[in-house]
């Protein structure tokens, strides 16, 4: 009997040894399934095209009553990011450099200069005029290119800062040996047989006056390009000018305040 009692106490006191190592044991498998459970699990999404948001172009535009050089910097405002290089519109900033030209003018031949060296010049013409122009504007998509290759089609519109400028033209005459301008002697810068050529682009650079005006340009605007990273325009459209003092191109013509013309315009650039 003490024998049997013996053996119980030593059996008991084993079994208190065991259980909470056992049970620390199972806490930790516990949490192990529960960490494991409450992990989530990582969905991969494909990767497609990274979506376009800016743009950049340089154009020349070919206006009714001269010429333009001009930038167009763009932020896309897409429809639908996975679709930018197809449907969006675009907040543009411009900057753009003109020469307007008078209706009246025409090149002739100064006095003598058959089979000579003479320049043709400009008759009656007593200013170029030049203005650099910066405004912001925006275009609105009208139509998308679904599929590559397709023309995509928009309306522009924008409007901004114009600074004229009138810089004086010049002439070489027989009857003086420095070129002269307008309001140096009238009757011989019209004189046709006393006007030799143009004396140049660079005279009359130190005397050039500035004339503060606004502009405004509503155009479509066609967009050939077959890569979504690439931009190849065409342009059509009316611009509108305005300064605040009166600006003469010819003599013996009416000066302006307000100019407007149509224009179309070519254009290049990229998307990024």
């Amino acid at each position: 009997m003490r024998t049997f009692f013996r053996s119980l106490c030593l059996f008991i006191a084993c079994c208190g040894a065991v259980s909470p190592a056992y049970a620390q044991k199972i806490e930790r498998s516990t949490d192990t399934v529960k960490k494991a459970v409450a992990k989530p699990v990582a969905v991969v999404k494909p990767k497609g095209p990274k979506a376009i948001s800016k743009e950049l172009s340089f154009g020349i535009r070919l206006n009714s009553n001269g010429w333009s050089l001009y930038s167009d910097i763009g932020t896309i405002r897409p429809r639908d990011a996975k679709h930018a290089d197809m449907f969006y519109n675009v907040r543009l900033w411009q900057v753009e450099f003109t020469e307007k030209k008078h209706q009246k003018e025409a090149k002739s031949t100064g006095a003598g200069s058959a089979g000579g060296s003479s320049n043709s010049y400009i008759y009656g013409k007593i200013n170029n005029f030049y203005a650099l122009k910066l405004g912001r504007g925006y275009m609105r998509m009208l139509a998308g290119k679904p599929d590559p290759g397709s023309v995509s089609i928009h309306w522009l519109y924008a409007g901004g800062f114009s600074l004229g400028m009138l810089k004086p033209y010049y002439l070489n005459v027989y009857s003086d040996p420095n070129a002269i301008k307008y309001d140096d002697d009238k009757e011989d810068f019209l004189d046709q047989y006393v006007i030799q050529d143009n004396a140049g682009f660079a005279k009359g650079l130190g005397e050039m006056k500035y004339v503060p005006g606004f502009h405004v340009k509503s155009a479509i605007h066609f967009d050939f390009s077959a890569n979504r990273k690439s931009m190849i325009g065409v342009e059509a459209g009316v611009n509108a000018e305005y300064y605040t003092q009166d600006v003469q191109i010819m003599a013996n013509q009416k000066p302006s305040t307000f100019f407007i013309d149509l224009y179309l315009a070519f254009q290049v650039g990229k998307r990024w």
